[in-house]
């Protein structure tokens, strides 16, 4: 799915955010009108300016002004973007996914060997703040949910509990999920000044990989990161924080795993969910594909086990990033559907499958590695 596009800029002379709108009885101070048809005269009112798939711009306007953008299909009425000074047209926010991430900084202090989107050593943070606090009063006020992702986000310092109030206050019944390796809140201050905001609706999901601290700031590639997550979420627990535990499968990680759910129940009983997630071929996994790639059905006895153990104690747990067919039967209702819309795609034997509708497929860059055990269910499996 396309969420980035480019044209030519005119009168853009910093990043603009704003809802889009075809239609010129809804333009407002707020808007960008799109259009893909040739047009005498600019509309009048208060908008932000005009974006168009127009190959040339032959209008003496003080607007901002994007032209020969190569298409538009991508962006639905109500659509939030970013318009930047070299014509690029980022989307933030689509009016019809439930599935909006907010990207809070490219900076962390983490260099996993997995992950999915490398981070950048630049001082980006007031960059993205500045964007997110003109697109949060923007947001719809029946989003069901926004992901705060990074990066690292609590790498904000003050601006990130900024970030929370902010959204606590301008969209005060939606969730918030926030994507964070934790070890920050090994600093007390920290979690006590998230305590301080006293935001029931929102969520931090935190990962850990093993119940060894040595396999832990491996996968991370940080030292310490194990004991600083541990206590960062002890912190967090200290201040009735909501946390969701998350552990992605790959070959670092599956030899311990029922050593770790033993260890989660033990030591961190206070958590509302753990979520065991399939392995992302993007970012740095495919330069560390020899370390990490594992196929999903070998691992099947050691996430049965651990999956069951942690269910039998009561607590709640997910399986992440899986098809039903490479998993056993047993573990069928503790699949979900997780994978973004943007990036969820399937094989083309998964078309013919009875099941479609109640998998969750693979990432679309996943279609390159995957399970050799990847099959069609018929009617009559």
């Amino acid at each position: 799915m396309l969420l980035k596009t480019r044209g030519i800029a005119q009168n853009v002379n910093e990043s603009l955010i704003g809802r889009v709108t075809r239609n010129d009885k809804n333009l407002d101070s707020n808007t960008f009108l799109l259009t893909e048809q040739p047009f005498e005269n600019l509309p009048n009112g208060d908008y932000i300016g005009v974006l168009t798939t127009q190959k040339t711009n032959n209008f003496l306007s003080e607007k901002a002004f994007v032209y020969n953008i190569p298409s538009l299909d991508h962006l639905s009425e109500g659509d939030l973007i970013a318009v930047g000074t070299t014509g690029n047209i980022n989307t933030l926010y689509r009016i019809n996914s439930h599935y909006n991430t907010l990207l809070t900084t490219e900076r962390c202090n983490s260099n996993c060997l997995m992950c999915s989107q490398p981070p950048r050593d630049r001082d980006d943070i007031d960059h993205y703040y500045n964007i997110l606090k003109k697109l949060i009063p923007l947001i719809p006020k029946d989003c069901p949910e926004i992901n705060l992702s990074g990066g690292e986000p609590t790498l904000m310092g003050e601006l990130f509990f900024n970030m929370i109030e902010q959204i606590q206050h301008d969209l005060p019944d939606t969730e918030i999920h926030v994507l964070t390796n934790g070890r920050t809140f090994a600093w007390n201050s920290m979690a006590e000044r998230l305590g301080e905001i006293n935001c029931n609706r929102l969520m931090l999901g935190i990962p850990l990989y093993a119940d060894y601290y040595q396999i832990h700031d491996y996968i991370v590639q940080a030292n310490n990161a194990f004991y600083q997550t541990v206590a960062g979420l002890h912190n967090l627990a200290r201040y009735n924080q909501r946390i969701e535990i998350r552990v992605v499968l790959h070959k670092q990680s599956i030899p311990r795993l029922v050593k770790l759910a033993k260890y989660i129940y033990k030591n961190l009983p206070f958590v509302e969910h753990i979520t065991f997630m399939g392995l992302e071929y993007i970012g740095y996994t495919p330069f560390n594909i020899d370390k990490l790639w594992i196929d999903p059905y070998d691992y099947n006895d050691e996430l049965e086990e651990s999956v069951e153990f942690l269910a039998g104690q009561g607590m709640n747990v997910s399986i992440y990033n899986s098809q039903l067919c490479v998993l056993p039967e047993s573990l069928w209702k503790y699949s979900r559907k997780s994978i973004s819309d943007w990036k969820n795609s399937y094989l083309p034997e998964c078309e013919q499958c009875s099941k479609l509708i109640d998998c969750g497929g693979l990432f679309t860059w996943n279609l390159k590695k995957h399970s050799n055990y990847i099959k069609a269910f018929s009617n009559i499996d």
